[in-house]
């Protein structure tokens, strides 16, 4: 199979965000008879200044125009989208931070909210960061049932939170994709040794797909670095800076060689947390 990642430089506009994703799909080099998954970043629709701007584009799910516009990308080019993350209007007025898996007809095949919640503070020029003010977190995990295989789905810094991809490999998942918007700070110092680490523990393939450099006149600067890694955690292909693709072909048979040659799930003697929906 086919994985390609987009790395991009969102900004608060929809529509330029849109028209970049896109012309990037346009030119997308792939073979027409092997399965093609292409994975977005975090927030690919919409990168603000603050979290609480992503409140002014929220809607409830069914009418999200952010939603069904990325689903007509899916149709159009016939890919399985990973669709990075939208916000989507919570019941407690805050927003999820969700990501669709889209099937090669638009049609839904899973999405998961972003459980883990990025409060904390970086030195960098936003110096403090605050998800809590405006998203919810989720409350599930999600491994969903792709053509390609069983895709475990993550985001940013859900990567620090090893319990959780523990919990995507009992629960089946072979792959494992990341849409990420890491700062410069904290990417520099620990987005590709994470990365590594959640494929090595889980053997599993993992796609990190993220923002890069510096939006909206420099309010923020991620780190970028777009990365797949194998279930023996070789890093196969990366895209340090820059925006656009980076591609790699996976077979997902060799995740079940890897497992059965070293069966770590089946030595564990702890019992990881399983969050119920």
């Amino acid at each position: 199979m086919q994985v390609s990642l987009l790395q991009c430089q969102s900004s608060r506009s929809v529509a330029d965000n849109l028209a970049f994703i896109e012309s990037q799909l346009k030119q997308l080099e792939r073979s027409e008879d092997v399965p093609h998954m292409v994975v977005l970043p975090e927030c690919c629709l919409l990168f603000g200044g603050q979290e609480s701007q992503q409140l002014q584009y929220a809607t409830r799910a069914e009418d999200s125009e952010l939603k069904q516009a990325l689903a007509e990308l899916a149709a159009k080019y016939q890919v399985v989208l990973v669709a990075g993350s939208i916000p989507v209007l919570a019941e407690d007025g805050r927003v999820y931070n969700r990501c669709y898996v889209f099937d090669l007809d638009g049609s839904v095949l899973g999405q998961y909210d972003k459980l883990h919640l990025f409060d904390v503070e970086v030195s960098d020029g936003t110096k403090q960061y605050r998800e809590s003010d405006a998203f919810c977190p989720g409350n599930r995990i999600v491994v969903v049932d792709t053509p390609l295989g069983k895709l475990g789905l993550a985001i940013c810094y859900d990567i620090r939170f090893s319990d959780l991809f523990r919990a995507l490999r009992e629960a089946g998942a072979e792959m494992i994709a990341v849409p990420a918007a890491f700062t410069k700070v904290t990417g520099e110092a620990h987005w590709q040794v994470l990365l590594q680490a959640r494929a090595i523990e889980t053997q599993c393939f993992v796609f990190g797909a993220a923002q890069w450099g510096l939006h909206n006149g420099g309010s923020r600067e991620t780190w970028g670095q777009s990365m797949i890694v194998s279930p023996w955690g070789e890093v196969i292909a990366q895209k340090p800076q820059g925006t656009g693709w980076l591609q790699a072909e996976i077979d997902v048979q060799s995740v079940h060689s890897i497992r059965a040659k070293m069966p770590v799930i089946n030595h564990n003697r702890f019992v990881s947390p399983q969050l119920k929906s």
